[in-house]
């Protein structure tokens, strides 16, 4: 018997606070058109002393936990390239706070902001040998610059957490998948480095490069046409990306580039990265929440989503959401998850980025900030001490 496979349930998290690109603009003296227009953001989410990655995916999945069970989930991916241990997977931490069966499996993947599609895919992979189980997914990120440096801009911070099953209420997705890899030193963070380091004009060449090249692959493996689509979905380092994606393939497949055509194929699914900025491994599919959200029907419709990690690898597939998928969403509480956040000015924001956990082992409390289900009370003895509040 065949069955549709696909993402049952998504939902997402982001931080307890936020930083107006305005309050950025007059700290160093940019025309705010740069950030508003010239990348396509207006605020960025920024955690709390007490928040990280944790904290956010534990949030994120919670509400799927609660909506549908974990009886039957075996499996827990965590994509993340923010990892707070180089051994130990940050999913473990979560499946303690979600209180997870204990006969699960758990494990954490990273090639950049492409991870979670690689999880998703090994997601599919096991619910394909046994449609019975449920594996959830999780995305997580903070993604953070130095301080004036031109990435800074573009940091964010947000967890999205996608419960994958056989026969799905939300999406169904297709093969096949368009792959791509490249070895570019466009972004990269090496074990030494808490902030990566990145060649902006690289980076935005390499994405582009892979862009072509996943199109290229997915339509010798026999995918859909560029008009079979209605909406695409790409990662947004910043949302100005999304649309020079899409320009991209629409060139590539010598067609017409206007902007009308554009923001009518991207238009929705940059609304919260406009708000979140970039969260690096879960930013496509928080486009892919904000698209559904913000879309009036979608019903057997098929969406595009292109993942990118620098580095470099790629891939796009096709999803189409499922007929009853409007009654799955959780577009009040996405709402009220970016409204709830604290706007902060430009000093505090200073002093939670240069806030750093002590490195020698010794007893660290960390103040009371998020007002979230979760939190990271301290470090003990080089153990982190999660709570649930």
């Amino acid at each position: 018997m065949s069955h549709h496979l696909g993402i049952h349930d998504l939902s997402f998290a982001t931080t307890e606070f936020v930083l107006p690109h305005t309050a950025l603009a007059d700290h160093n003296g940019t025309d705010i058109g740069k950030y508003h227009t010239g990348i396509g953001q207006e605020s960025m989410s920024i955690p709390a002393a007490d928040e990280d990655i944790v904290t956010m995916a534990a949030t994120a999945a919670a509400p799927l936990i609660a909506r549908h069970g974990s009886d039957r989930i075996r499996t827990v991916v965590f994509a993340t390239e923010s990892s707070i241990d180089q051994a130990k997977a940050a999913g473990v931490y979560v499946h303690s706070l979600l209180q997870l069966p204990s006969a699960t499996r758990v494990v954490e993947l990273k090639q950049a902001c492409y991870g979670a599609t690689a999880a998703l895919q090994f997601a599919l992979g096991l619910i394909r040998r046994d449609p019975t189980q449920h594996v959830l997914v999780i995305a997580s990120d903070v993604s953070k610059y130095d301080a004036d440096s031109p990435g800074e801009a573009t940091q964010g911070a947000a967890a999205v957490a996608m419960l994958v099953t056989a026969n799905p209420a939300l999406l169904t997705i297709h093969d096949p998948s368009g792959l791509y890899t490249a070895d570019v030193m466009d972004f990269w963070r090496p074990n030494y480095r808490d902030t990566a380091l990145v060649d902006g004009q690289e980076s935005i060449n390499a994405y582009l490069q892979a862009v072509e090249g996943t199109w290229k692959d997915y339509t010798e493996q026999g995918g859909h046409t560029l008009d079979d689509f209605t909406a695409f979905c790409y990662h947004q380092p910043f949302t100005k990306m999304a649309y020079k994606a899409h320009r991209h393939l629409l060139n590539y497949n010598d067609r017409d580039t206007d902007h009308h055509t554009i923001t009518q194929a991207i238009g929705p699914t940059t609304t919260y990265n406009n708000v979140i900025g970039n969260s690096y491994t879960a930013s496509v599919y928080l486009g892919l929440a904000a698209l559904l959200d913000h879309t009036p029907d979608l019903t057997n419709q098929p969406i595009g989503l292109f993942s990118y990690g620098s580095g470099s690898v790629a891939e796009f597939f096709a999803a189409t959401p499922t007929p009853d998928y409007h009654n799955h969403l959780h577009t009040t509480t996405n709402q009220h998850t970016i409204t709830r956040r604290t706007t902060i000015d430009y000093p505090t924001y200073l002093q939670l980025h240069e806030n750093t956990l002590p490195t020698d082992g010794t007893h660290h409390t960390t103040p009371t900030q998020t007002t979230g289900p979760y939190r990271l009370a301290g470090i003990n003895n080089h153990k982190r001490i999660y709570e649930t509040r």
